[in-house]
């Protein structure tokens, strides 16, 4: 792994010689303003904006005057085990289509360029919860290795690097894959996930305040699965940090 200056160093020079084409939606990139993304100016905007007001504790989508001061009507009677969540926006435009190019074998430098939105965008949130630890969601190894990355270890690493936070994605491991379901319910998407997580012995999250990484939240069933297992192990707060909210 290169250090976070020499990527930075490296993609910019790229950039430089080769303008290329939007990452997302693939149109010329040449006269970018901000080029080190390799994203067009239309797609950055619709990437740093969310449009909706959200819910602190599961970041869904809510009316404009809900009371969200113990969650929305979505979430306030579930047993979610992360203390907050913060979006970058909904499943929809341009995000949706980044995150689907992302989960494509080619799609680890994607996924780099979103964690260094994230941050930019969510940041400040980020500090003021005084996250000190970010861990990504793992994928099951036989997933890993056929896609070729893990795009939520990907958004992890650049993130931790923009706000100058140690990344641990080997503390955390998935034991088994996911049974997939053509329409999973909330129900069977917590049971498909139950005891799919494991800490390696070295890992050490007692009295942390950790924010876990993933790219889609949909019933929040993942990483409500991992929020317990680090809190099982001692984490004071855990925090989920998704790129987008079915």
């Amino acid at each position: 792994m290169w250090p976070h200056g020499v990527v930075e160093l490296a993609r910019g020079v790229v950039h430089l010689l080769y303008p290329g084409r939007c990452l997302v939606c693939d149109r010329s990139t040449a006269d970018d303003r901000d080029g080190r993304l390799c994203l067009c100016q239309n797609c950055i905007t619709a990437l740093k904006n969310d449009p909706w007001p959200v819910c602190p504790r599961c970041s869904a989508t809510v009316g404009p005057h809900s009371d969200t001061v113990d969650g929305c009507d979505a979430c306030r009677r579930s047993s979610y085990r992360f203390d907050a969540a913060l979006r970058l926006g909904p499943y929809e435009g341009q995000l949706r289509e980044a995150i689907l190019r992302m989960k494509t074998s080619s799609g680890d430098g994607l996924a780099e360029v979103m964690g260094t939105i994230y941050a930019e965008v969510r940041g400040g949130e980020l500090t003021a919860a005084s996250v000190d630890l970010v861990v990504p969601v793992p994928l099951f190894w036989w997933h890993r290795l056929m896609r070729g990355h893990n795009q939520a270890e990907s958004l992890a690493r650049e993130v931790a690097a923009e706000l100058d936070l140690p990344c641990k994605p080997g503390w955390l491991r998935r034991t088994r894959p996911a049974v997939q379901h053509l329409q999973p319910s909330a129900s069977a998407r917590r049971e498909n996930v139950k005891g799919a997580f494991a800490l390696v012995p070295h890992a050490r999250f007692a009295g942390r305040t950790v924010l876990v990484v993933d790219d889609v939240m949909t019933t929040g069933s993942t990483l409500s699965e991992v929020a317990g297992v680090l809190k099982n192990a001692g984490a004071k707060r855990v925090v989920a940090g998704v790129l987008a909210r079915r």
